[in-house]
């Protein structure tokens, strides 16, 4: 018989994913101290793969190993980051997400060894980043700048900056490098209006198998309405589009004081020459996120996203390869 006191977690084995199982540990030691927690963690075909995600199946590659766990039950419990789970299928059948933690800083943020800000780097500065939603958004702001494809997680990104011989900085995740201990090496964190974030930016998800009533109840008791609403809206809507990590699609749903949720929206083409831009709001998350992107659709995203990568071939074909979206905060 299981122990009822054992609570088993699954996660990714990069150092930000155990960062992050570590939160959710101590959220459990202070609300339920008669809980033990074992961590059982395990290396995703994404993280061992070097090549185009794509033929891993893109974001899924980084959380199918994860979710086979909690299905086959050798774990009760998986910490994802919302921007790992693919947006154009559904999670797997038998499991749930029993809660999202309260919402970290959802910006980018550009490292830079001399610490200049993103406005005052010279042309032809070498930008490395994987997302292509990073890829528009510097083409539609700052197309002096060359954005330079890199895979690996944060803590290699920023090993090969030191290094000097790949890029001259990065755009990485505001919240990653503070769940790595890295929040010193942030140079610039960008407003969310200039470079609009990924979809479930900032946000930890905890997800198990939908008939295990005593772990949904544990996870519930975690979770935060606020992020739970503001990332249902942003997926529902990236769902709908078929948004996956080749998308440059970028999107923020925040609370509003009058509680309305707001949803903002961008589909742009890589070369940033063609920006769709949509910002909504409602009071249900499912009802604003089909609405706008609904609104996308009749701006023409579903010929945008269609295009051979994205609308320019020489632009995307590095970052198609490398691309892992924002995977894990990155």
């Amino acid at each position: 018989m299981p122990d009822s006191r054992l609570l088993r977690i699954g996660t990714r084995n990069s150092p930000m994913a155990l960062a992050q199982v570590e939160r959710v540990r101590a959220m459990l030691a202070d609300r339920h101290p008669d809980i033990s927690v074992e961590v059982l963690s395990m290396s995703t075909s994404g993280d061992r793969w070097h090549g185009d995600l794509a033929a891993l199946g893109g974001k899924g590659a980084f959380t199918k190993e994860v979710d086979a766990a909690l299905l086959a039950g050798h774990v009760d419990l998986v910490v994802h980051c919302v921007k790992d789970i693919p947006g154009d299928r559904p999670a797997p059948a038998g499991t749930v997400m029993a809660a999202y933690l309260a919402r970290d800083d959802v910006r980018d943020c550009l490292v830079h060894p001399s610490g200049l800000p993103i406005e005052h780097l010279p042309a032809g500065t070498r930008i490395g980043t994987s997302a292509v939603r990073r890829v528009a958004q510097l083409a539609l702001h700052w197309p002096h700048l060359t954005p330079v494809a890199i895979r690996g997680n944060a803590n290699s990104r920023l090993a090969k900056l030191d290094a000097g011989d790949t890029y001259d900085a990065l755009l990485l995740a505001v919240s990653g490098l503070r769940r790595i201990g890295q929040a010193a090496r942030i140079t610039h964190p960008i407003d969310v209006d200039t470079m609009v974030p990924a979809v479930g930016s900032g946000t930890l998800v905890l997800q198990c198998r939908d008939d295990d009533t005593r772990t949904r109840d544990l996870a519930a008791g975690l979770g935060d309405p606020r992020a739970q609403q503001e990332t249902v809206a942003e997926r529902t809507m990236l769902h709908i589009l078929q948004g996956n990590c080749h998308s440059p699609i970028a999107a923020l749903a925040r609370t509003e004081p009058d509680g309305r949720l707001g949803l903002r929206a961008r589909v742009i083409s890589l070369d940033g020459k063609t920006v769709l831009d949509v910002h909504e709001w409602a009071a249900d998350p499912i009802t604003l996120g089909t609405s706008v992107a609904a609104a996308l659709l009749r701006q023409g995203a579903r010929d945008l996203l269609e295009l051979p990568a994205h609308g320019s071939a020489d632009v995307a074909a590095p970052f198609a390869a490398a691309a892992g979206g924002d995977v894990s905060g990155r």
